[in-house]
């Protein structure tokens, strides 16, 4: 039986002997650890730091949802350019509508009813939206100098929105052709 005892530990004590780290080892690995944890927050924040004085910009041909609003209901398409960042930019809006109701030129957008061109003074960008503000000139619908703007953009191609506020006027637009990127 003696025998049998010494057979059946000597698998507990070469389990034991083969899986014993030295000290350091631990010591090591938790160094190792805390590297990892530190690191991960470094990068944290860092990219809040990015999103802080992140920029935008963005161009395309956008479709106004609900057109003119008006009656007859027209359709309006518009241009959009823009760029900002930290310490400023410029947003360009250019609308255009049919200047015929029906008919083959109903589809020609060949009447200029808008244009607002402005300064950037405010970016704010948060999850793939970026909210920019400033003072245009705008001529046409809403006519002013030194009018306040907002515009709100979201990340993307086509599909994705913008939401310019001017002159008291809100206009929630479709990007048709073009892309907005945020950094």
């Amino acid at each position: 039986m003696t025998q049998n005892n010494s057979f059946a530990s000597e698998p507990g004590m070469w389990l034991r002997n083969r899986f014993r780290m030295p000290k350091w080892w631990l010591s090591a690995g938790a160094v190792l650890i805390a590297f990892v944890v530190v690191g991960s927050m470094t990068h944290a924040v860092a990219t809040s730091e990015t999103a802080k004085h992140g920029r935008v910009k963005g161009a395309g041909k956008t479709i106004i949802e609900g057109g003119n609003g008006g009656n007859p209901l027209l359709p309006v398409t518009t241009l959009v350019a823009f760029h900002a960042d930290a310490q400023g930019g410029d947003f360009e809006c250019l609308a255009f509508a049919p200047s015929h109701e029906t008919g083959a030129s109903s589809g020609e957008f060949d009447v200029n009813v808008m244009y607002v061109t402005g300064k950037v003074t405010s970016l704010e960008i948060s999850k793939g939206v970026a909210i920019l503000s400033g003072t245009a000139t705008v001529t046409g619908i809403g006519a002013g100098q030194g009018t306040p703007f907002t515009a709100t953009v979201h990340e993307g191609g086509p599909g994705t929105t913008i939401k310019l506020e001017v002159s008291g006027l809100t206009f929630p637009e479709i990007l048709v052709d073009g892309h907005i990127s945020l950094d």
